[in-house]
């Protein structure tokens, strides 16, 4: 799998947004669509250094999305029919983080004036809220951290960065559990890449520290026989040995990610192993040995099971590879 393409996502996608689920290739509009995902559409259409009309019209369309989702205390709101109608109430979930990281980078990198400008703006009624999940905090706090970077003196972008390195936590002290849960869960990496962004604009050594240990001991953790062996969907604690299935495209994106974070921060390319083992996840070397995306329609499989891939091609498991292959691609420019 050399390169990726937007054209199993677009297929997905409509003048509302993108469809949550696929049967196969074939999207399920029956079971609409949500904000976790738009939020993820804009974090990958933002960061696509040359976009195609059609990727720019996606991304204006899930800005526009996540920002319908808000209301006027920048709470949000997750769950949305085929037919547009709203299904739940605002709240601080991880939709709420997500739409914050995906303001953030819209804020920072989209190519379009007025993306920027609105992204900002609804970054800024986001960021007076505060959630008790780790998940959400850390999904904002890599939102404020691209705020940051173009505003430094963004005073509520930074304390969000610092509410959410406490409500994360520290690593623990037992080398054999470093993590900073009973149980690891989902998307796990990004807890890490937070502290590490908290460590890195904060100026705060210890929380830069905290970040690398926790990255490095769940690499570790999610390393077998030299490739990555992510995390379940139903988790694992101490006890737990690997290979454990159902792995979500979720997690080895999330590695990647961190991944990436790290070796910039610090400097040290070293750090760039996560990445390649994501990218080489998503390529076959897993432990059920398949390749993790279909280069016939660009899709990413929403699992992958002890006896291969489930082959269904839902949205986040499609944005999950091209965020992967993204920073691949983007590693391969600067090395040209």
């Amino acid at each position: 799998m050399s390169g990726y393409t937007f054209d199993h996502l677009l297929t997905l996608s409509t003048a509302i947004g993108t469809f949550e689920h696929a049967d196969h290739t074939g999207a399920r509009p029956e079971h609409g669509y949500c904000t976790d995902d738009m939020a993820r559409v804009l974090v990958v259409t933002c960061r696509e250094p040359d976009p195609s009309q059609a990727v720019l019209q996606l991304s204006r369309t899930a800005c526009r999305f996540v920002a319908e989702a808000q209301d006027v205390v920048g709470r949000i709101r997750n769950r949305r029919s085929e037919t547009g109608r709203w299904l739940d109430r605002h709240g601080v979930e991880d939709c709420w983080g997500r739409s914050l990281w995906g303001f953030g980078t819209a804020a920072r990198r989209s190519p379009v004036d007025h993306v920027r400008q609105m992204a900002l703006a609804y970054f800024g009624h986001g960021v007076q809220q505060r959630s008790p999940h780790r998940r959400a905090m850390a999904f904002a706090a890599l939102g404020a951290a691209e705020v940051l970077t173009v505003d430094p003196r963004h005073e509520r972008a930074r304390r969000l960065v610092r509410d959410a390195a406490e409500v994360i936590g520290r690593p623990g002290d037992d080398p054999a559990w470093r993590w900073p849960e009973a149980r690891l869960s989902y998307a796990n990496a990004a807890l890490a890449e937070a502290l590490v962004v908290a460590g890195d604009v904060l100026e705060r050594p210890d929380l830069l520290a905290d970040g690398l240990a926790m990255l490095e001991w769940l690499l570790e953790r999610e390393t077998l026989d030299g490739h990555l062996s992510p995390t379940p969907a139903g988790g694992a604690g101490p006890g737990d040995t690997a290979p454990r299935f159902d792995q979500q495209p979720i997690e080895v994106a999330a590695m990647a990610d961190a991944s990436r974070r790290a070796a910039i921060v610090t400097g040290d390319a070293g750090w760039e192993r996560g990445t390649d083992a994501a990218v080489a996840w998503f390529e076959g070397d897993n432990d059920a040995s398949a390749a993790m995306g279909d280069p016939a329609s660009g899709g990413g499989y929403d699992g992958l099971r002890a006896d291969g891939p489930n082959l269904n091609q839902g949205a986040e498991s499609t944005l999950a590879l091209i965020s992967t292959l993204q920073l691949s691609a983007s590693r391969a420019a600067v090395t040209v």
